[in-house]
């Protein structure tokens, strides 16, 4: 047989051989399972952000309105030049990105001082009603953190920008500052309120699993509890913390709701606003190169966490062994300072709640009067004279349409997200020595590098029309579930991984031995044993959901109107009371369902911090 005619069976061969290779590859499920994750992580997070990078780079048609040079479909530097060097670009970048930042800096430095003072206070200390001061923190993360700005301009608010001045100049007849009002410092004080809570969370957790032998010993050397603080617990506390900074950091710099309550009043722009008023004049290139401006801030502060980190030397605080806690003793400080915490507690996490619901039963603004109480803005009906006539808000089908479009989109996405996220994180804990594996793991934390209003922008032009497959979503509920599961997954995908971590491989080994196949051992082995997991990340996912604004503000329809946007539009117009009454039933469904979750699920937000 000459050479010729065996070249045809060679090659059949080696295609065969390869078929085998690659389908013998893919009956792996964690191959499987993390090729699929890996196309759905690079057509939902990777394509998006590719896309709206080379649109910045190419003219289009509405630019003509802009400009006589515009070229339709022709590569340009235009839109770079007009955000970052033209006559514009101060009041369009400069000026909002300064603002941004000096907020985004001192936000994650008060936010860092008051979560790890209160972190240590609860785990480290005989601190009493550990319990009550835990929940008492927790409280400003369920609720959204405009609500404590609404709260803020309630009762600060003076006559700059018209309306019933708020409860301060009422109750004094004295005109508060601007500077108290509105702009820098209202932002900072309301976002680190809220934010606090991030380093409460993160740096409690570690601190509760820190041995305490280590200061004993240290005590015992006699080295001073500054010393102590700065050589033993700080180095040990340090990726907590600059994990708590980073997150803080991203969240405030890329903060809508606050920003545009406090703050557009005054011409107090930020990078947010700014970007959100760039898309509704129909800029929306320019809003592309603003979002991908936050986007490299945001990469540039994570990759000088993994410097920071990876320079430090690594210490073992958890063995197998008991974790030995000594508490220590505050003497006769003991109750006053548990005192003084509970009532500042208090006034940051209760008193706004109650200053919002006060102001929902009276019929005009500061009257403090018996014949002023009313129930309108919840039952009422039209009166042309009250809100140009709108109802109240259980009276109104566009609330109930919101709600129910909030409900939906907390319910699906959460439970989407949830199992996604456990799937994902099945992949990246049992592939953690393959590639597929370290790649799921790590495409997988990349929404966490994209703040939510930028991602809403690059979404709106990637879903307007049908993409691939994928028909046209803009308009949808779908698109914001899609969104919000996304934009989850750095966190569901990490609880699902540390939670299957937790489980022996025997048991999957024992079962497919016996037959079963993957869904069937991850039906009946792995959902059953994660199920605590599964409704962390749900209530997790839920909570953010229900108040979620930055990323769907700019996705949201009148048919998909959601309880946060409603607020939003009732704010823009005025509707104080309305607005409240809003906040006020949204904020107690999430506290519902984190009592749910909590009381019959056994799932907690503050699990390992020494107060639970």
């Amino acid at each position: 047989m000459s050479s010729k005619s065996l070249q045809p069976i060679s090659l059949k061969r080696n295609r065969s051989r390869l078929w085998n290779q690659v389908t013998g590859w893919l009956r792996n499920p964690v191959n499987l399972i993390g090729t699929i994750g890996l196309l759905f992580l690079a057509y939902t997070i990777i394509w998006p952000v590719i896309e709206i990078l080379i649109a910045t780079f190419v003219w289009k048609q509405q630019d003509m309105r802009i400009t006589a040079a515009a070229n339709p479909g022709h590569f340009t530097f235009y839109h770079w030049q007009r955000v970052l060097a033209s006559e514009i670009s101060p009041s369009l970048f400069y000026k909002p990105i300064l603002h941004a930042s000096a907020v985004a800096v001192t936000v994650s430095f008060i936010s860092m001082v008051l979560g790890c003072g209160l972190a240590w206070l609860v785990t480290r200390t005989d601190l009493p009603f550990k319990k009550g001061i835990t929940f008492l923190a927790v409280i400003p993360y369920l609720l959204p953190s405009w609500v404590i700005a609404q709260a803020w301009l309630t009762f600060f608010k003076n006559e700059k920008i018209g309306g019933t001045p708020g409860i301060l100049q009422s109750l004094t007849h004295m005109s508060t500052p601007d500077w108290l009002a509105y702009g820098f410092v209202p932002i900072v004080a309301s976002l680190s309120i809220h934010d606090s809570v991030y380093f409460f969370l993160l740096v409690g957790a570690a601190l509760s699993s820190m041995n305490s032998q280590l200061e004993e010993a240290a005590s015992m050397s006699g080295a001073g509890r500054a010393r102590i603080l700065r050589r033993i617990v700080f180095p040990l506390m340090l990726p907590a913390i600059l994990s708590g900074f980073i997150l803080t950091f991203t969240r405030a710099i890329s903060s809508y709701g606050v920003p545009a309550i406090l703050g557009t009043p005054v011409d107090f722009y930020m990078i947010s606003t700014m970007l959100y008023s760039s898309m509704r004049a129909r800029l929306t290139t320019e809003a592309h190169v603003l979002s991908l401006m936050l986007m490299l801030i945001s990469m540039l502060m994570i990759y000088m966490n993994h410097r920071i980190v990876g320079r430090q030397r690594s210490f073992v605080t958890v063995t197998g062994k008991d974790s030995h806690k000594t508490l220590m003793p505050l003497g006769r400080l003991r109750r006053p300072m548990a005192i003084v915490t509970v009532v500042l507690m208090t006034l940051v996490s209760v008193v706004p709640l109650l200053i919002l619901l006060v102001q929902t039963f009276m019929l005009r603004e500061g009257v403090y009067t018996v014949d002023n109480w009313t129930l309108h803005y919840w039952l009422g009906g039209s009166i042309s004279g009250i809100n140009s006539g709108e109802k109240g808000v259980l009276q109104n089908p566009i609330f109930l349409l919101a709600l129910r479009n909030s409900l939906w989109i907390a319910a699906i996405s959460s439970v989407i997200a949830a199992v996604v996220g456990l799937i994902l994180g099945y992949v990246a804990a049992r592939g953690k020595q393959t590639w597929i594996g370290r790649m799921v793991d790590q495409v997988s934390f990349f929404p966490y590098l994209i703040p939510g209003i930028s991602l809403s922008a690059i979404y709106i032009t990637m879903f307007a029309k049908p993409h691939f497959i994928v028909p046209a979503l803009y308009g949808t509920v779908w698109l914001i579930i899609l969104i919000t599961v996304v934009k989850e997954l750095p966190f569901t995908v990490k609880a699902g991984s540390a939670s299957v971590m937790q489980i022996g491989g025997e048991l999957e080994e024992s079962a497919q031995i016996s037959g079963a196949s993957w869904w069937t051992r991850f039906r009946r082995i792995l959902l059953p044993l994660n199920r605590k997991s599964l409704l962390s990340a749900f209530l997790l996912v839920f909570i953010g959901a229900m108040k979620e604004t930055e990323l769907i503000i700019m996705l949201v329809t009148p048919r998909t109107e959601t309880l946060t946007t409603l607020t939003f539009e009732y704010v823009e117009k005025g509707y104080t009371q309305l607005t409240n009454v809003v906040l006020m039933i949204m904020i107690a469904i999430v506290i519902l369902v984190y009592y749910l979750a909590t009381k019959y699920g056994k799932a907690d937000l503050t699990t390992g911090i020494g107060g639970q």
